[in-house]
C-alpha cells in the first residue's frame, strides 16, 4: 500500500470566503478513509510525546479532527465555540482573522491549572485563532505544549504569532 498524498486531496476554492481569498477546502481529505487516518496519525505523532491532557479546538472545523486526534491521544476535549453556543459560564477572547473579528468561548471550567493542552485548528494563515486560543487557555491557567494543524500558509507568518509554542502542520503551503 502506497502512502497517502494529503495535498492530492485538498482542493482550492478562489474568492471565498471574500474575494481574493484562495480556500483550502479539506473536504475531499475528510471523504477518503486512509487521507483521514493518515492526517490524525500525522499530528498525532507531533502531539504524542507533548504528554497532552486536553485537545481544544476551534469551531468549526477544528472540531472535525480534534475530537479524532483527541481519542488519538488518549486525551479530553475542549470545544472553543463562537459567541453565545455554549450553556454555561463561559470565558471568551476577541480574534483577529485574516478576513474579519470574531470571538470564541470555553466553559470557564474547561481547565484546571497545569493541564497540558494542545491547540487544534484545521488551518494556520495569520494565526489571529490559534493566538486567541493559546491566550484563553493559558488565561484559565492551563499550559499550552503545542499547537497542530492540518495545513498551514506558511507565507501568511501564522507560525510567528504563536511562539513560543511548538507548532506543526501535515501540509504546507509556501505560496
Amino acid at each position: 500500500m502506497s502512502p497517502v498524498d494529503l495535498r492530492e486531496l485538498v482542493r482550492e476554492i478562489p474568492d471565498f470566503p471574500a474575494a481574493g481569498i484562495l480556500f483550502k477546502d479539506i473536504t475531499p481529505l475528510l471523504l477518503d478513509s486512509a487521507a483521514l487516518d493518515a492526517a490524525i496519525s500525522d499530528l498525532a505523532a507531533f502531539a504524542g510525546p507533548l504528554g497532552v491532557d486536553i485537545v481544544i479546538a476551534a469551531e468549526a472545523r477544528g472540531f472535525i479532527l480534534g475530537g479524532a486526534l483527541a481519542r488519538e491521544l488518549g486525551a479530553g476535549f475542549v470545544p472553543a465555540r463562537k459567541r453565545g453556543k455554549l450553556p454555561s459560564e463561559t470565558v471568551g477572547v476577541e480574534y483577529v482573522l485574516e478576513y474579519g473579528i470574531d470571538v470564541l468561548e470555553v466553559h470557564a471550567d474547561a481547565f484546571g491549572n497545569g493541564v497540558r493542552v494542545l491547540v487544534h485548528d484545521d488551518l494556520l494563515a495569520t494565526g489571529g485563532t490559534a493566538r486567541g486560543v493559546c491566550d484563553l487557555v493559558t488565561g484559565l491557567g492551563a499550559e499550552v505544549v503545542g499547537c497542530a494543524f492540518l495545513v498551514e500558509l506558511s507565507f501568511l507568518g501564522g507560525r510567528a504569532r504563536l511562539d513560543p509554542f511548538p507548532v506543526h502542520a501535515a501540509l504546507e503551503y509556501s505560496s
